[in-house]
C-alpha cells in the first residue's frame, strides 16, 4: 500500500465485510436456479420465478432482457446484492451458453471467487471447462456445486473423480449426497457431522430442514436404509483418504470445496452460503500498468468490466457497471476518467437486484455499482480520485464469424448506427467500420450472438436488420512502433482495414495464410488476438 492517508476503522470493517463472487456453469445446469435461490434464501427477494415457467408470466429474477425471457437462457450478466450472516455479497450471474462467453470472461476479471455449478446427470462439461481455464489463469478460488441430485443422476464419487481429473485441482467434500433421485434423501455435512433431511418444496427458506446428528446415527439407517448405508461407506473412504480442506490452497485456486443439492427445491443453499461467507476472500488487490492497488486504501479507483444498454427500454439507458477496486464511494464525487483524463461527477448510482436498481449514497471496495452514462464510460475504463491509473487484464477477443448489416429502410440508417455503435460499447457484439467506406461489419463469438443484436436492434432501436453473409474468417488488431512503417501498411491494406467501436485498428482476412503472408511483408507490425484497455495501447500506437 503506497504513503499517504490511511483508511477510517469503519471504511476498513465495511470492506473486509464484502463477498464478491461469479456463478459460472455450462447451458441448462441450474445456474439461474441457484443464482435465484441464493437471492430467496437471504432474503433477497420473496418469491422464485422459475425457468421452466419461462412462458408464465414470472421469469427468472437475474433474467431481465425480453429475449431471455423468451427463450429461457441468460445472454446477459445480472448483478445482484445480498446480505448473508453480517457479509454483504455481490453476486454476478454470468451467460452459460459459450456464444457469450466473452461477456463472461470479463465478468470474472471483477470478482474475487467463483461458484462452479455441475450437473450431477452430465458432470464436467465444454463450457465448464473454458470458464474454469479463465478462473485458474487469475488464480480464482472456486467452489464447486453440484446438482440436481434429486434425479437420477451419476455416482457421487464417480462425478468427484471426474472433476478432479478434469479440473485439474484437488476437490475437499463439505457435503455428500444420501442417495439420488427418488431415493434422495438429503446430504451429511461433514463439517458439523450431521444430516440435513431432504424435503422437496421449492419456496422453502431458512432452517425448517430436520437435521440428525452423527454419521452413525441409528436412526437415519432406520429411516432411509441402503442409502444411507453406502453414503456411511463412501464418507468413511473421504475421510481415510480425501485430503483435509486447506484453506491456503482453495485461495490460490488449486482446491475446491464440494457441494451437493438441488436448487430447485432450495437444498444445500445454506451451506453454500455459509461456505462463501467463511470461505470466499474480502475484496483482493488489483493490478495495474504502474502498481497493484489495494483495497484498503483510502482514495477511491475503479474499472468498468460492462456496458449495458437499454436495461430501461423507456429510458433508452446506459449503464457502466463499475468494481470498486479500492476505498469509498460516494454519490456526487469527482472521478477522474483515465483514458480520457476527464472529472465526472456522477449523482444517480445505483445498487443492482437483477433490473431492480436503488440510489446509493456510497460504497466499498468490492461493490458493484451503476453508473448512467451516454458514451462518457467504456470498457476497460478505470476511474480515480485523480491519479493516474490504468488497471489491467479486461479481454476483448478477436471475433471468428461476421456478418454485414443492412437494412430495408435507409430512413433508419441513424438508428441503425446509434444502436450498433452502443451495443459495441456494451460488449455484445464487435463493431468493425471500414476504412474506404460501406457497410458496418459485425464480428462474434458464436452465431447467437448476431441473433439477440438482430433482436435488440428491433426492439430496442426501432430497426428491423438483416444479416447477411461476409467473405471474412478472422480479424487481428496491429500495432506498430514505427509511424512510417505502420502508415505504409495501413495505406497498402487499406481495403481490409477497419476500426472497432474504439477505434483501435484492425485487418480483416479470408484465410490463416493471408496472415502468414503479412507477417512475412511487414516483420515490423505486431498483429493481436486479444485487444486490453479499451484501446488505449492502440491509440498510443497510431499518435506514434
Amino acid at each position: 500500500m503506497r504513503a499517504g492517508p490511511t483508511m477510517s476503522t469503519n471504511d476498513s470493517e465495511q470492506i473486509r465485510r464484502r463477498r464478491t463472487f461469479a456463478i459460472i456453469s455450462h447451458p441448462d445446469a441450474g445456474k439461474t436456479t441457484l443464482t435465484e435461490k441464493l437471492l430467496l434464501f437471504s432474503g433477497a427477494i420473496q418469491i422464485a420465478g422459475s425457468v421452466k415457467a419461462r412462458k408464465a408470466s414470472r421469469h427468472a429474477t437475474s433474467d431481465w432482457m425480453e429475449i431471455e425471457k423468451q427463450r429461457g437462457i441468460s445472454v446477459a450478466s445480472s448483478v445482484m446484492q445480498m446480505e448473508w450472516r453480517d457479509c454483504v455479497i455481490n453476486l454476478l450471474d454470468t451467460p452459460g451458453h459459450q456464444d457469450f462467453s466473452e461477456d463472461t470472461y470479463r465478468v470474472l476479471t471483477a470478482v474475487d471467487a467463483a461458484l462452479m455449478v455441475i450437473d450431477a446427470a452430465n458432470g464436467v462439461e465444454e463450457q465448464t471447462l473454458r470458464l474454469l481455464e479463465v478462473c485458474r489463469a487469475r488464480n480464482t478460488p472456486i467452489l464447486t456445486f453440484v446438482n440436481k441430485m434429486d434425479r437420477e443422476v451419476r455416482q457421487p464419487l464417480d462425478l468427484m473423480d471426474e472433476i478432479e481429473r478434469n479440473l485439474g485441482m484437488a476437490v475437499a467434500p463439505f457435503t455428500w449426497p444420501v442417495g439420488m433421485g427418488r431415493d434422495f434423501h438429503g446430504v451429511f455435512d461433514l463439517r458439523l457431522d450431521r444430516m440435513r433431511v431432504f424435503r422437496p418444496g421449492e419456496e422453502r427458506v431458512r432452517d425448517d430442514d430436520q437435521m440428525l446428528t452423527g454419521l452413525d446415527n441409528p436412526e437415519s439407517v432406520r429411516r432411509f436404509g441402503q442409502a444411507y448405508e453406502q453414503a456411511q461407506g463412501e464418507i468413511g473412504l473421504l475421510r481415510d483418504a480425501s485430503p483435509s480442506f486447506d484453506a491456503a490452497e482453495f485461495l490460490a485456486g488449486r482446491q475446491s470445496p464440494l457441494f451437493f443439492g438441488s436448487a430447485i427445491n432450495n437444498f444445500g443453499v445454506q451451506e453454500v452460503l455459509d461456505a462463501l461467507v467463511e470461505l470466499a476472500p474480502s475484496p483482493l488487490p488489483r493490478a495495474a500498468t504502474t502498481r497493484v492497488v489495494q483495497p484498503d486504501e483510502p482514495s477511491f479507483t475503479g474499472v468498468v468490466f460492462k456496458i449495458q444498454a437499454n436495461m430501461d427500454p423507456a429510458h433508452r439507458d446506459r449503464i457502466a457497471f463499475v468494481r470498486i477496486v479500492s476505498g469509498r464511494f460516494e454519490r456526487g464525487m469527482k472521478i477522474r476518467v483515465g483514458r480520457t483524463g476527464k472529472d465526472i461527477r456522477p449523482g444517480s448510482v445505483v445498487t443492482f437486484m437483477s433490473q431492480r436498481r436503488e440510489l446509493l449514497d456510497e460504497a466499498f471496495a468490492g461493490d458493484i455499482v451503476g453508473i448512467p452514462n451516454h458514451g462518457t464510460l467504456h470498457l476497460g475504463d478505470s476511474l480515480s480520485e485523480g491519479e493516474e491509473l490504468q488497471f489491467t487484464g479486461l479481454p476483448f477477443f478477436a471475433p471468428e464469424m461476421f456478418r454485414v448489416v443492412e437494412i430495408a429502410d435507409p430512413m433508419r440508417s441513424k438508428q441503425l448506427r446509434t444502436g450498433l455503435q452502443q451495443l459495441g460499447e456494451e460488449g455484445a457484439i464487435q463493431v468493425f467500420r471500414p476504412a474506404t467506406g460501406g457497410s458496418l461489419l459485425l464480428g462474434a463469438v458464436g452465431t447467437l450472438q448476431f441473433d439477440v443484436v438482430q433482436h435488440r436492434l428491433k426492439s430496442e432501436y426501432g430497426v428491423d436488420a438483416r444479416m447477411e453473409g461476409s467473405k471474412y474468417r478472422m480479424a487481428r488488431w496491429f500495432t506498430c512502433d514505427d509511424p512510417q512503417a505502420l502508415k505504409r501498411f495501413i495505406d497498402t491494406n487499406a481495403h481490409r482495414i477497419a476500426y472497432d467501436v474504439v477505434d483501435a485498428p484492425a485487418v480483416l482476412l479470408t484465410h490463416a495464410s493471408e496472415l502468414r503472408v503479412m507477417q512475412e511483408l511487414a516483420p515490423k507490425i505486431q498483429f493481436h488476438t486479444l485487444r486490453e484497455h479499451a484501446g488505449q495501447v492502440f491509440k498510443a500506437s497510431m499518435q506514434t
